[in-house]
């Protein structure tokens, strides 16, 4: 009776019409295929609520209770949710698995107005049918204690920017300035670096090679010792003395020794989120933002042979673990397409025993199927996903691979009392190396397959010296941080987690504190500025161990080994107390340029304007106007240029000029002073039907930018928002520019419609 009714009672459940809330509309597309019609599937479009604007969104008195809202932009979002919630019988929360995902997850459920029984978490670090129908047969509760460490993160953020950022309003005028708890530190870390290369002073050394022949067969070899002690050469005197002596006609270049040794080379972990970003700057080119922007798409599911697949395992993550399925499926495919000598005979483990901040309920980044080889799908991505992708399936597929065999070969070279030496390494069984080659900071110098073909040798045998080569050089400063170094510095130091160092590396550039010279980041005056202050005033908001430390105690919340609250207590009191000492203490800053105005004589400031572009203006203002526009890069003022045009109201020559808004044309004739705008275009057509105008750049009579149609007054289409040249993937129409909580984002035009996703600060290939 019993396995009757129970089998009753699955029937009656496998009728039930089942929600799933996913983040993305993307992503929904895949599950969908994957779960079939019985389940609805819905996006939240990422958070739904956020804290309160009034105030800073929670009480301190009432330890620190959150007050959060709808966001007002999601309301119609919220109600199509609570619509299909309440039509369903059973709701699935399948947001992200980590403590974001399970914040977005809980405030679903707090605006869903349905029976909090009949809403459960199910979560998933692939989308493949298993796992997602895994996490469908085994739904849980929302884990409060990451939702808690997600929340804390969120009250410290805006606890630092909404304390700090008035005092540098206050303090620094004319700027338009904020603070960040994790970005200030990042700031800080790229001055420090500029501060050294500023202050580095090269010192001159030298090196010799020797150009031999052996058989007929050249060949270099490197000076290393005099006297059995490693040579160092410190000018050109010493390097000239040396090569007299080595010159001289009696001296023979005998092989002293050879030296050969094997040895293996083990391959390194599948990606995890920072080393993924760190090795597509360096082999692909593409910036931090750039990479995830793309690893996203492939996690959430590309259309293959017209199903939507998803090709990757969860992109952040910062665990090398590897599930069991997967490390036997890459064996399979391994033994099957290269043979048994290239598994090893015990399978490769990265997890190391004790390692702390590790988000271990992940694994690392992977192909979902090992059987999707990046040429098989390869014309269903676009390029740049491609790359990506086999970057992803190389690195995994290697890891699991035999290690590599290497023969290494080095010769001494005697010549008196010098001692010159020559080296090659020759692979001898390939194992990982067939499918996958590290960058040069993964290898380490005894590592090194460089190849470098030699003559045979035999000690005794003698060398023809052909000719000495001396060469000067001097020690480099460190190189600025790219925005791969910088994120391996955060990780090192052990500030910030995976989803955020996209975040903190777009911010310090939006906020102007930081630009891009030749892809590396460098900072502008005022970076370099509001460093100072907040060094001098925030001392532990910008230590780098206090800042770490604050991510050890968030990961003790999401353990459930602290409460959110006496974290809280314990960083609020002291940093109260630093906050008012920076009122009383912190003086007024001004940022002085080099640059004189050419009116009046005095000093020229660097300023912000309301668009956040940063130009010169007269220390004198408001007595005096003048404004120069600085250039992007060497941050000096732009000169005027000769116009083509003449002025239309009394001839005279037009100079083209700058300001902070701009370029425009004004008159050289003093008496006449005639201005006019210059009409920009954004290279983007209209997208009105049958219309063949294109979006021009303009400035409504209240100042403000916006985009209007070439063919106006025929044609009345404007947007608010800097157009690009890409349409929505949803409806269609033209996607813009947008800025959402101070982050850069693309965003679809059409009010109707809610398409929207991170955008780069610049792109970097």
């Amino acid at each position: 009776m019993v396995a009757t009714k129970s089998k009753k009672e699955n029937t009656k459940t496998s009728k039930n019409k089942i929600l799933v809330i996913v983040e993305s509309p993307a992503k929904s597309k895949t599950i969908k295929k994957i779960l079939g019609d019985k389940y609805t599937i819905e996006a939240s479009y990422g958070h739904v609520r956020d804290l309160a604007k009034k105030g800073m969104g929670f009480d301190v008195e009432n330890n620190f209770a959150p007050t959060f809202v709808v966001i007002p932009e999601k309301k119609n979002i919220v109600d199509n949710l609570n619509k299909a919630a309440k039509a369903a019988d059973m709701v699935y929360l399948a947001s992200d698995p980590d403590r974001e995902g399970e914040a977005i997850a809980w405030h679903v459920k707090e605006i869903l107005k349905v029976p909090s029984t009949k809403i459960k978490r199910i979560v998933f670090n692939e989308i493949t049918p298993k796992a997602v129908q895994h996490a469908v047969d085994t739904p849980h509760e929302i884990d409060m204690s990451l939702v808690q460490a997600q929340q804390t993160r969120q009250i410290l953020d805006k606890l630092v920017g909404f304390k700090i950022s008035p005092v540098l309003w206050e303090k620094m005028k004319n700027y338009k300035l904020s603070a960040g708890r994790v970005q200030s530190v990042a700031l800080k870390m790229i001055v420090e670096r500029e501060e050294l290369i500023d202050n580095f002073v090269p010192v001159e050394y030298w090196s010799i090679e020797a150009d031999c022949v052996k058989d007929k067969i050249p060949f270099s070899a490197e000076l290393v010792k005099h006297k059995d002690k490693k040579i160092e050469i410190a000018n050109k005197e010493e390097a000239d003395k040396i090569l007299k002596d080595l010159s001289a006609k009696d001296v023979e270049y005998v092989v002293s020794n050879i030296t050969e040794r094997n040895t293996t080379r083990k391959p390194i972990a599948p990606f995890i989120t920072s080393t993924l970003q760190r090795e597509a700057s360096s082999k692909l080119g593409y910036g931090v933002s750039k990479t995830m922007q793309i690893a996203q798409k492939l996690y959430e599911g590309m259309e293959i042979e017209g199903e939507p697949v998803g090709l990757i395992t969860y992109m952040r993550t910062d665990s090398v673990r590897i599930s069991d399925d997967a490390q036997a499926a890459a064996k399979d495919f391994i033994v099957k397409n290269y043979g048994d000598k290239y598994y090893p005979k015990t399978p490769n483990n990265y997890v190391k025993a004790g390692k702390k901040n590790v988000q271990d309920a992940h694994e690392a980044i992977r192909p979902s199927y090992v059987d999707k080889t990046p040429e098989s799908i390869k014309k269903y991505l676009t390029s740049e996903q491609f790359k990506l992708y086999k970057l992803i399936w190389d690195r995994f597929m290697s890891s699991q691979m035999e290690k590599a065999s290497i023969k290494n070969k080095t010769v001494e070279i005697n010549a008196k009392d010098y001692q010159f030496r020559v080296g090659t390494s020759k692979v001898v069984f390939d194992g990982y190396l067939k499918l996958y080659q590290e960058t040069p900071d993964e290898i380490s110098e005894s590592e090194d397959c460089s190849t470098n073909k030699m003559p045979d040798f035999k000690v005794g045998d003698k060398v023809q010296l052909k000719k000495l080569n001396p060469k000067q050089h001097f020690t480099q400063p460190p190189p600025r941080y790219s925005e791969a170094s910088l994120v391996k510095a955060l990780e090192e130091y052990g500030i910030g987690r995976p989803s955020t160092y996209a975040s903190i590396i777009t911010k310090i550039q939006t906020r102007n504190y930081v630009e891009k010279l030749d892809k590396a980041l460098a900072p502008t005056l005022l970076g370099k500025t509001v460093c100072a202050q907040l060094n001098q005033h925030f001392k532990d908001i910008m230590d780098y161990k206090f800042t770490a430390g604050m991510e050890t105690k968030l990961d003790d919340i999401a353990d459930n080994k602290a409460t959110w609250v006496k974290v809280l207590k314990d960083f609020y009191a002291p940093f109260i107390s630093t906050v008012d000492e920076a009122k009383k203490n912190m003086e007024f800053v001004r940022i002085e340029s080099d640059v004189t105005c050419p009116n009046c004589g005095r000093k020229m400031l660097v300023r912000t304007s309301r668009w956040g572009t940063q130009f010169l203006g007269c220390e004198g203002y408001p007595e005096c106007k003048t404004m120069m526009s600085l250039d992007g890069e060497s941050k000096t003022p732009v000169a005027d240029e000769k116009a083509d045009e003449k002025c239309e109201k009394c001839g005279a020559d037009m100079l083209i000029k700058s300001g902070p808004y701009g370029k425009y044309l004004q008159c050289t004739n003093e008496k006449c002073k005639n201005r006019k705008k210059i009409v920009q275009t954004t290279g983007i057509k209209c997208q009105e039907k049958d219309c063949d105008g294109e979006y021009l750049i303009r400035k409504s009579r209240f100042g403000k930018l916006f985009y209007g149609c070439s063919n106006y007054p025929k044609c009345t289409s404007i947007l608010w928002n800097e157009p690009i040249d890409e349409k929505c993937p949803l409806c269609g129409a033209i996607l813009v520019k947008k800025i959402q909580k101070k982050m850069p984002k693309i965003a679809c035009s059409n009010k109707d419609c809610k398409y929207i996703r991170d955008a780069e600060v610049e792109n970097n290939d």
